[in-house]
């Protein structure tokens, strides 16, 4: 059994505490949390199970890293805090870990990743012996091995389209959700996720993975995007009150272009509310869906829908992405230190796992 510690209990740490408890292969050995009132307490609880996983969460983030566990799942936010996720994925890799985490974009694809990301956790696999494998929460899947697997159907292909299409209202993250998407600002409010180069930042290197794998060289990475307001003032279940004439949907692409064209392509289309922008994309049940688009010959079109927690489709996208890095995890024991993407790291079966049942 690989001796997992889950580091943070958000919306992905409890997903992660729930596929590590899953695995045959894997032993939850420990919990990170950061808030004291969480100091203590059980991990299943932490996790929303019904019983008690017998570990209870610790703040002593020392304790646990020199204990010499071999997995860790890294599953705190490092979408405002980078400088201080980049230092602690470092310091876990540096630990001797196999390290798994979708904190940071540009680690995605770590062979165009900036130096000032990439360079910490190269020499920390030179000193601690770890490995990373960076994994999108949005989830990675959709944008790299899933089109990619798709793509081998076609006999030609023109574009290939990642669609993420979600309604925010149950998303519990009010910071990301108001200050880095902007949802609720006023219209003259510039969104940090939509400064020019930040889509290219966060998903470029999906394009770029896609672009290698397809063996086309990119002409530019360019972006696309739309904002539109809301009509009416908006009540949401877990961030409260959205007023009438802030934002309340937007549309952004980053665009990989071939010769010209683009033709490799992630979309993102989301709302706060189904009645704003109703003549985008919407999914099926209004929700919440990742698509993947193959136009050519033939065209064909691959709708994903997942739940957890209860019928969350959020937490069903955290809970896949979670499923991707977690289930790399034994594989990831068994190679060479280093640095891994999701074209290095294989989609395999949920070997172990069939009719497994968590309360």
């Amino acid at each position: 059994m690989i001796s997992t510690v889950v580091w943070g209990t958000g919306n992905v740490g409890r997903a992660a505490i729930r596929a590590v408890e899953a695995h045959p292969a894997l032993k939850l050995a420990a919990v990170i949390v950061h808030n004291p009132d969480k100091v203590g307490r059980d991990a299943g609880e932490l996790a929303g199970l019904t019983h008690a996983l017998g570990v209870p969460a610790t703040d002593d983030i020392a304790s646990v890293l020199a204990a010499g566990h071999r997995a860790v799942v890294y599953a705190a936010s490092g979408d405002i805090r980078p400088d201080d996720a980049l230092a602690d994925l470092a310091r876990a890799v540096r630990s001797g870990a196999v390290v798994v985490s979708p904190a940071l974009y540009p680690l995605y694809d770590h062979r165009s990743a900036p130096p000032e990301f990439r360079d910490p956790i190269v020499a920390a696999v030179a000193e601690g012996g770890g490995s990373l494998f960076a994994s999108g929460v949005d989830p990675g899947w959709g944008n790299d091995v899933l089109p990619l697997l798709i793509s081998g159907l076609g006999t030609t292909v023109d574009v290939i389209r990642c669609q993420e299409i979600f309604d925010y209202s149950t998303y519990d993250q009010p910071d990301s959700v108001r200050h880095l998407v902007g949802m609720g600002q006023p219209m003259d409010f510039e969104p940090m996720m939509l400064m020019p180069s930040v889509p290219t930042m966060v998903w470029g290197g999906q394009i770029r993975m896609m672009a290698r794998a397809l063996g086309v060289e990119l002409d530019e990475i360019r972006e696309t995007s739309d904002r539109r307001a809301l009509d009416t003032t908006v009540r949401t279940p877990t961030m409260g009150e959205f007023e009438v004439g802030t934002q309340g949907a937007i549309r952004f692409e980053v665009q990989g272009i071939v010769e010209g064209e683009p033709r490799i392509v992630i979309e993102h289309v989301t709302r706060i509310h189904a009645s704003c922008a109703p003549d985008w994309p919407s999914p099926p049940d209004g929700a919440g869906a990742h698509r993947v688009v193959i136009e050519g010959r033939p065209r064909i079109e691959v709708t994903i829908e997942a739940t957890d927690e209860g019928d969350n489709r959020s937490a069903g996208g955290n809970a896949t992405a979670v499923g991707r890095l977690v289930g790399a995890i034994d594989w990831l024991a068994d190679a060479e230190p280093g640095l891994y993407d999701a074209l290095d790291v294989p989609l395999r079966p949920a070997v172990g796992r069939l009719g497994r049942k968590q309360a």
